[in-house]
């Protein structure tokens, strides 16, 4: 709903006859003194509901937005904002308004009510409006005022809660979530992101919201919540948007900052725990690991967490098993290594987040490296630790018959595997792997496999540094 509006500074002119006060007496030295040479009278103020807090009084120049009702000495009513259910809305102080109304107006504060009475010379004197106002007619005004801003209104924000740890602000460029709640400044609510159950996400400084908000959600940290009160020429302007934004209307918003990123920033990483014993093999692409994790998102709502389960999570490196950030930050750990994770969501669930994930959020995770084990090379299945047997089909054939069934070559490689001379590919299960291994060298497919369809992978891709089956 944060969109910009135009913004004139050109007041509308209303008809003579519907705002009284806005009208002006051409010769005011006609208006009478008193009786026998007496002062004049002052408009006498009665100020019969002043709010608790008052952040600013009502200045000369000022741009105000009042409802009032206007009568005589007698009760009867001569003109009201309220028939017309739009607010009075004109800049004190510079003649645009009688002279009671003016001084009336002055000092008054947001939700203030008063009643002024106005003497005829500071009213319409003693020319009156003809069939509306008598002359020298006293005025009486029931007036609350709603809002109250000057052209040099700069937005304002007040820090209602900083977190304790701020590492980083919110700057120009960067994605923002944040809920919010908006008001006028009489309190009266037209919008907030809770009811919505989503928060409001959008980048900052590049125009994507009203400059109000945009200059006001500078600076912010996550976690903090800020009141931000944004003029009208720094927000909708004299025409307002919607049924809910009156035109020239003081916004406040309550913001609370969920999380931020920019679409530059890389996975942070802080080390919590490192073994002291040295640790001369770090993970790395190609090794398979488990860890135990937990998830949660900045403002501490958690997400998932791998101790909900059995056993720890595990995956392998570099295989797109796990969302890109985390795999990142899963690299060079230690066998016992601790570390904080900070995901930002373009290397994670990206802006339509996932089951449990919001759209453009950033992750927290807690990892801990529980085992490693060294991966394979790209399209390998088993690799041997040293040199393979020069008589490797004989040792194959166990039974001496010139042929390798799956039982005999199932049997072979899971020795070789328990006596340390070769290894699987880690995180797999055991038989369905040399199953696949089986498959690969029985070109023929006939259940079998004789010595001429036997042959190293190293062979086949001229390797020298590893050889498989």
């Amino acid at each position: 709903m944060f969109l910009e509006g135009s913004l004139s500074h050109t007041l509308r002119r209303l008809p003579i006859l519907r705002l009284l006060l806005l009208l002006q007496i051409s010769e005011r030295g006609l208006s009478r003194a008193s009786r026998a040479g007496a002062p004049l009278e002052d408009v006498v103020i009665e100020r019969y509901h002043i709010p608790r807090a008052c952040p600013r009084e009502v200045q000369m120049g000022d741009f105000v937005r009042y409802h009032y009702n206007g009568t005589f000495e007698d009760g009867k009513k001569f003109d009201s904002s309220y028939d017309r259910t739009t607010l009075a809305a004109i800049i004190v102080g510079v003649g645009r308004l009688i002279t009671g109304m003016d001084r009336g107006l002055m000092g008054m504060c947001v939700n203030e009510r008063r009643r002024l009475i106005v003497p005829p010379h500071l009213g319409y004197g003693s020319i009156g409006v003809a069939g509306l106002i008598p002359p020298d007619a006293t005025l009486y005004f029931d007036v609350v005022l709603l809002d109250v801003w000057n052209k040099a209104d700069t937005v304002q924000m007040t820090i209602l809660l900083r977190p304790p740890s701020c590492p980083r602000m919110v700057q120009n460029s960067d994605f923002v979530r944040y809920h919010y709640n908006g008001t006028l400044l009489d309190g009266t609510a037209f919008d907030n992101s809770y009811s919505r159950n989503h928060t409001y996400n959008t980048y900052v400084g590049q125009g994507y919201i009203i400059p109000g908000m945009d200059q006001g959600l500078q600076g912010t940290c996550v976690g903090e919540r800020r009141r931000i009160t944004v003029p009208p020429h720094l927000a909708y302007g004299e025409n307002g948007t919607g049924d809910k934004i009156p035109g020239s209307a003081v916004l406040i918003f309550d913001v609370h900052v969920i999380d931020f990123h920019n679409p530059s920033d890389p996975v942070e990483i802080k080390t919590l725990f490192r073994p002291p014993e040295n640790c001369n093999e770090t993970s790395k692409i190609g090794d398979f690991i488990r860890y135990h994790y937990n998830c949660s998102l900045l403002d501490g709502t958690r997400l998932f967490s791998s101790h909900d389960y059995e056993a720890p999570q595990q995956a392998t490196l570099g295989a797109n098993k796990v969302i890109e950030g985390l795999d990142r930050g899963l690299q060079g750990m230690c066998v016992g290594e601790r570390r904080q994770l900070i995901v930002p969501p373009h290397l994670a669930h990206g802006e339509n987040g996932a089951r449990g994930v919001p759209g453009s959020a950033v992750l927290l995770f807690e990892v801990q490296l529980v085992s490693r084990e060294e991966g394979l090379p790209t399209g390998y299945l088993f690799v041997w630790h040293q040199d393979p047997p020069a008589s490797l089909f004989e040792d194959m054939d166990l039974n001496k018959d010139g042929e390798v069934p799956p039982e005999e070559f199932s049997s072979f490689i899971k020795a070789q595997v328990s006596e340390g001379k070769g290894r699987l590919m880690p995180g797999q299960d055991p038989d369905k792997t040399i199953g696949d291994m089986f498959q690969n060298q029985d070109r023929n497919q006939d259940g079998k496999i004789t010595a001429e369809e036997l042959k190293l992978k190293s062979d086949e891709d001229r390797e020298q540094i590893h050889e498989e089956l």
